[in-house]
């Protein structure tokens, strides 16, 4: 596993800064529960993957709610991916049709935080997958298929998402 690099480019932006600080905050506590769990001598894994899918669910739910034509990716893209979370995680979109949304995440807040508690590569990694689990939610929500391939968690240059409409 390469070393992971994640320094963000975007600094001289107030609210930006504000969300992203928000986002370390509840990456912290995400981190934190996670630890006291497997401490404990419970199935964290398992345990925060739930809840954190569970929470996908809903955003998801609301978000196709919001959609004109929900199986348009396009039109999910608008609630999705505002201006400012494209700021927040430095993103680049790569692809918006249809039936795909394909973005390169240069920037992760939660990554950050777990790096400043000290925690190690390879827990890091397996956080970040399982924060994965709300996004993998909101896929399954709107009928939509999910991928994640690179990841800065893993070492990787940018994490790059995929939501598919494959119907």
């Amino acid at each position: 596993m390469k070393k992971i690099n994640n320094e963000a480019n975007l600094l001289d932006n107030e609210k930006i800064n504000a969300i992203r600080a928000a986002i370390e905050h509840r990456a912290t506590w995400m981190a934190l529960m996670f630890l006291e769990m497997e401490e404990a001598g419970c199935d964290a894994e398992k345990i925060t993957r739930a809840a954190i899918r569970k929470t996908g669910l809903i955003h998801g739910a609301k978000l196709k709610e919001k959609c004109e034509k929900p199986e348009d990716i396009r039109d999910f893209k608008q609630g999705f991916l505002m201006e400012d979370t494209l700021k927040i995680f430095e993103m680049d979109l790569k692809t918006l049709e249809e039936k795909e949304l394909y973005v390169e995440f240069h920037y992760c807040a939660l990554v950050q935080a777990w790096l400043k508690l000290g925690i190690d590569q390879e827990k890091i990694s397996l956080l970040c997958d399982i924060a994965m689990e709300g996004d993998r939610g909101i896929a399954e929500a709107m009928g939509f298929e999910f991928e994640l391939t690179d990841t800065i968690a893993e070492g990787c240059k940018t994490c790059n998402i995929r939501f598919l409409n494959n119907k």
